[in-house]
């Protein structure tokens, strides 16, 4: 899942919203990563979710939809097709408006830079500035942000035009998402209850392997 699908599923607090994307950016084992519980527990179920995601079915059905010449590349692909997809359909998944989500999350986010590693912090800034997660929804603009995440990989990359197999195949990508996104999300809210209930430090206690 890329990063509207993990603030939709893991924004109880501000702090588990800004861990639930620093999952992407912050390595290491989730007990020794020296920033506040929430953030941790915000880790945490992201990266619950990507494990989940990734051994999923109907997600490799989709990865399976990838024509050879991008094969490698379909895990960004899916991530990022899926995230369109979600903002396209918002309305099937939650009740409050993309609009006023991606602007609360914005907020929530840029207010708290203390906790944001120099690494991500330019991402969440250019974030918020040009509006990604609603831009989603409109693919002249996943187009863009495909093709400029190719110019962060090697030369020659077959990234490029990506959205054109999305295009090609939207209907069974959709039936793939429409199917998948249910269960995904109750897997989230098992995790989050689990992790409110319990605790982190239960969950994964120290020296034990993180999830």
């Amino acid at each position: 899942m890329n990063f509207l699908a993990h603030l939709l599923m893991g924004s109880q607090t501000p702090q588990q919203a800004l861990g639930s994307l620093l999952g992407d950016f912050v390595k290491g084992p989730v007990q020794k990563i020296a920033l506040p519980d929430d953030v941790r527990g915000g880790i945490w179920l992201h990266r619950r979710i990507d494990v989940f995601t990734d051994s999923h079915p109907l997600v490799l059905q989709s990865k399976a939809r990838i024509s050879p010449a991008r094969r490698r590349y379909a895990g960004i692909m899916v991530d990022m097709f899926y995230d369109h997809l979600l903002a396209r359909h918002w309305q099937h998944f939650a009740e409050q408006s993309l609009v006023e989500f991606t602007q609360q999350a914005y907020r929530n986010l840029l207010q708290q830079p203390e906790l944001i590693p120099e690494n991500a912090w330019p991402v969440i800034q250019h974030m918020s500035e040009h509006d990604w997660l609603t831009s989603y929804a409109q693919l002249p603009h996943l187009h863009r942000a495909l093709d400029n995440m190719s110019r962060r990989l090697r030369p020659d990359n077959s990234l490029p035009g990506a959205v054109a197999e999305l295009e090609a195949d939207y209907a069974a990508f959709e039936d793939d998402f429409f199917r998948f996104m249910p269960q995904v999300q109750a897997f989230a809210t098992d995790q989050a209850a689990l992790l409110s209930s319990t605790g982190l430090d239960l969950i994964v206690p120290s020296g034990k392997p993180s999830a």
